[in-house]
């Protein structure tokens, strides 16, 4: 083999190697998020695959260029096929709960990919002559990383933005036939296998006609069973409901936007505010709604688009800013008369980092002094689980107490509906007891 050809085969193994594991944890994103405890160990199991395929390959002693070929096109499979979102969609629907889907999903897809892959450099480094043996592996390592990079730069950056995760896949697995046609030089058998997983390929991650894919999200709008109501429609984002609306006049919406929009129009009696909204989703909130002006921030840029072509079917009433939500009350100089928070990646899944005393106290730092901050969380419908505590016991640890409101308190997993002002302030508190009882003189003091 040529040294521009052996550059080229381990260039394509670093692209695709890396650009599956950044399309195996987008895929991951709508069924169990992005946190930390889902990121790390995917990472961990598919570096250890990596590495038990270094040794792997080089105790490979004869037929290199068949054995990386076989290699590539088992792996294109996997790639074209598993990390189709009609794959994994189906694993984390019939495998529960949703940690067996994951485990199987790293044990029979990502890891066995990271694997034949891993090989690769090990056994191709035998053929490289008139080279030291130092500098022929520092030489294909180079090549391996910077295809590491360039794939996981241009799939996440480039192709999951503009052409969604589908071809994002349909790129990796189709790297990985032209790495066989290459290898398999006029072998016609090996070319006929190459075309019959390209075709396979191709079929899984056909789009689905309602499923809109981005590099943040999957949104699917369709037509809902709701009694009453006129040509009902949802928007997932994520496998979760994250809007309702219908033809009705007025619109009916789901339960907590409509509870919000009480506390802000009916409560609060707002007209003329200045409202924060940190998490799009389909734009209800302000559907309709001409008394005040609103400031949508979401990290998707197409979610605007998504929602007034598929889901509002006409202009979303505000302004729209794409963004991190932590980012922009980071750094915003412009305040508020009200903060809304509803940032969810997947239904339960609130990204880690906007769940901090830190996110919280920026939030109230965008507030004006009398500004309102409403959160709209999904927890246990009898707040008994630590997450729910701590949670609420974080938030309250900046803004003092709070209303909070369960909206589904027969359901395991309920909208909760929380409400702060900026003008209070977290202070200690005492219990009253019988020996010591200061609650007529607490009263007193209120009034």
């Amino acid at each position: 083999m040529s040294p521009s050809l052996l550059y080229s085969i381990v260039f394509i193994e670093g692209f695709c190697s890396l650009g599956a594991e950044v399309i195996a944890l987008r895929r991951l994103l709508p069924h169990i998020g992005s946190s930390i405890v889902v990121t790390a160990p995917t990472i961990g199991f598919f570096l250890l695959a990596l590495a038990l395929g270094y040794a792997s390959g080089a105790r490979v002693a004869t037929g290199y260029r068949q054995v990386v070929a076989r290699n590539f096109l088992i792996s294109a499979a996997l790639a074209g096929i598993g990390l189709a979102g009609l794959s994994v969609d189906w694993l984390f629907a019939h495998l529960q709960p949703a940690l067996v889907a994951y485990l199987f999903f790293i044990g029979g897809i990502l890891c066995p990919l990271a694997w034949l892959l891993g090989q690769t450099v090990p056994i191709l480094s035998n053929l490289f002559q008139h080279q030291r043996t130092g500098e022929a592996s520092g030489t294909a390592l180079y090549w391996s990383t910077l295809g590491s990079f360039l794939g996981s730069i241009s799939l996440s950056l480039l192709v999951m933005q503009w052409l969604g995760v589908a071809a994002a896949v349909l790129a990796c697995a189709g790297g990985l036939l032209i790495g066989v046609l290459l290898l398999a030089g006029r072998q016609l058998k090996i070319a006929v296998f190459a075309l019959s997983t390209a075709g396979i390929a191709a079929g899984f991650n056909l789009p689905a006609t309602q499923t809109i894919d981005t590099a943040y999200a999957e949104y699917i709008v369709g037509p809902v069973d709701l009694a009453g109501q006129q040509n009902p429609r949802a928007f997932w984002v994520n496998k979760s409901t994250a809007s309702l609306l219908d033809d009705s006049t007025p619109p009916n919406y789901t339960r907590y936007i409509r509870h919000l929009r009480q506390i802000l129009l009916d409560d609060l009696g707002f007209k003329d505010k200045e409202i924060l909204v940190l998490g799009a989703g389909g734009f209800t909130l302000s559907h309709r709604e001409p008394l005040n002006r609103y400031t949508y921030v979401d990290i998707d840029p197409q979610i605007r688009r998504i929602a007034e072509q598929h889901f509002l079917r006409e202009a979303a009433r505000g302004e729209f800013i794409a963004d991190d939500a932590r980012r922009f009350v980071a750094t915003s100089e412009r305040r508020f008369d009200a903060v809304v928070v509803d940032v969810y990646s997947s239904h339960t899944s609130i990204p880690s980092h906007l769940v901090t005393r830190e996110f919280w106290a920026d939030s109230r730092r965008v507030l004006k002094p009398d500004g309102v901050l409403l959160a709209n969380l999904i927890l246990d419908g009898k707040l008994e689980t630590p997450y729910a505590r701590n949670l609420l016991a974080t938030i309250e640890s900046v803004f003092g107490r709070c209303a909070v409101d369960v909206l589904h308190k027969a359901k395991s997993l309920a909208n909760v509906e929380v409400s702060c002002f900026a003008s209070s302030q977290p202070k200690a508190v005492g219990i009253y007891v019988d020996e010591k009882n200061r609650a007529d003189l607490d009263l007193a003091r209120s009034r």
